[in-house]
């Protein structure tokens, strides 16, 4: 399907790949509403593109995300399409690291809750509307772990195996379920210091797009489609090389 003429959500839409993304739909003729925790982030997104929508919200406090789909139905009841970009990850030794447990809980609650959630609640919105379809954001660590990452590739991995069964789930209904394995990507999320192999953000929401808009439900972005055959075919060596990797 071609990306224009929707209206669609995005959350964590405010910075990296969702901001990226969000630009890309707008020239393109979309209705963008996006979401973030930060207040100062959105306004300066919406200082750049003029054009989109926004509504602050932790997606991991689900009274905020029913918050927020009450307010899209409410004020923009033709959307028909929910983007589940929003994730955040800590680098931590689980030994060594005292908040261990907080961290965990923080990064399931954002990078797998909020998406369940959330596609619960947009459900009954997008259906209403013509072409609806749920797109999940993931990673290659969801077929391969990067050790100093102990909760990020749980919850994406996680992530992957309920947008299997969300899809299977829905198959008969008109909502088309679509899920992005992303690569290392060159963006804030990184928090200044992107890994050696991180491509541009631009290139990763070209080839994204470019996915989107073709019948293929599970994209895979880059290096992203090696580590998932390698992983098929040697995971002992998939792991040993992406822990290798600087």
């Amino acid at each position: 399907m071609e990306l224009k003429n929707n209206s669609v959500l995005i959350t964590g839409g405010s910075s990296g790949i969702g901001l990226e993304f969000t630009k890309w739909l707008v020239q393109k003729k979309n209705k963008v509403i996006i979401c973030s925790r930060s207040f100062e982030k959105l306004q300066e997104a919406k200082r750049e593109i003029p054009e989109i929508y926004f509504f602050q919200c932790d997606v991991s406090e689900i009274d905020q995300c029913t918050k927020l789909a009450e307010w899209v139905k409410d004020e923009h009841p033709d959307c028909n399409i929910l983007v589940n970009n929003a994730a955040i990850v800590h680098t931590s030794n689980f030994y060594h690291e005292e908040e261990v447990l907080t961290q965990a809980r923080k990064e399931i609650e954002t990078n797998l809750f909020a998406p369940i959630a959330l596609s619960k609640f947009f459900i009954p919105i997008i259906e209403q509307n013509p072409n609806p379809q749920i797109i999940n954001i993931s990673s290659g660590l969801a077929y391969v772990p990067r050790a100093s990452y102990p909760f990020y590739n749980a919850t994406k991995a996680a992530l992957h195996s309920f947008t299997q069964t969300l899809r299977i789930q829905l198959q008969r209904s008109t909502i088309a379920v679509k899920e992005v394995f992303l690569p290392a990507v060159d963006t804030p999320w990184h928090k200044g210091n992107p890994p050696k192999i991180a491509i541009p953000v631009k290139q990763a929401v070209h080839e994204m797009v470019n996915g989107l808009e073709g019948e293929k439900e599970e994209i895979r972005v880059g290096k992203a489609k090696l580590i998932y055959r390698i992983s098929r075919i040697a995971p002992q060596f998939a792991i040993s090389k992406i822990n290798s990797l600087k």
